[in-house]
């Protein structure tokens, strides 16, 4: 379900003395006097859809994650001395399947995300919309990070588990890692990378929200729609 369907501003005009207290909140921000509050849950709404429609469904394609250079997963440090052995020694194929495949799970774990930022929106108070408009570049997906990581991170697990299952993924990294572990002096590794991968696909969706945010905040021009333009005014004030 796309968030745009989403009744974000419901919370907003559920209850009428709950508009009302609103309404005194927008009179406290520069400029904000007259300002439907209505309107600005809109905004709100139409800045953080623009993030995770825009951004976050890019990373659920392929390689969404593998060519963007803002957010490809790579080894985790301990392992990053396998990737430099294997390529030094010709296996730069084998290495680079092996990145592929963490990037595969995140992919597939990402489409898991947009129920859980919608379950999100729809617990903003008041004070979070007054705080996000007049907060950080990055206010409002601190907003849904502080909301969604531990939930995104129960969904993201067993899916990337059993993405790596599906395309033998645990089969490519027990080659690897064998391969690299048969190499005379090394430091035998035996890494479990679900945790790493999934870590890193949470890292990847709040970046590239927090990119579309700032774009939004910073670049008028990026502001496509005359309620971004009406809403974000306030901000700069």
């Amino acid at each position: 379900m796309r968030l745009t369907k989403i009744a974000f501003v419901s919370t907003f005009i559920m209850i009428s003395t709950s508009c009302a207290e609103l309404q005194n909140v927008v009179g406290t921000i520069p400029g904000g006097q007259g300002m439907d509050p209505v309107m600005i849950g809109n905004g709100l709404r139409q800045a953080l859809d623009f993030g995770i429609d825009k951004q976050v469904t890019k990373l659920t394609k392929k390689d969404g994650f593998y060519k963007n250079p803002l957010v490809k997963i790579l080894l985790p440090q301990e392992l990053q001395k396998v990737d430099k052995t294997l390529r030094d020694i010709g296996l730069g194929n084998l290495a680079d399947e092996g990145l592929k495949i963490l990037n595969r799970a995140a992919e597939d774990a990402v489409k898991e995300a947009t129920p859980i930022f919608v379950d999100a929106v729809k617990g903003i108070t008041f004070n979070d919309a007054k705080n996000i408009l007049l907060g950080a570049d990055n206010a409002a997906t601190s907003y849904l990070q502080n909301r969604t990581n531990q939930a995104l991170y129960a969904k993201f697990n067993p899916v990337i588990q059993n993405s790596f299952s599906k395309v033998g993924a645990d089969q490519i990294w027990s080659n690897i890692i064998n391969k690299y572990n048969t190499i005379p002096f090394v430091e035998k590794v035996n890494p479990d990378l679900t945790d790493y991968v999934t870590n890193q696909a949470l890292k990847g969706v709040y970046k590239m929200i927090a990119v579309e945010e700032k774009n939004i905040r910073t670049k008028i021009n990026s502001r496509t729609t005359t309620l971004l333009k009406q809403v974000f005014a306030l901000q700069d004030n």
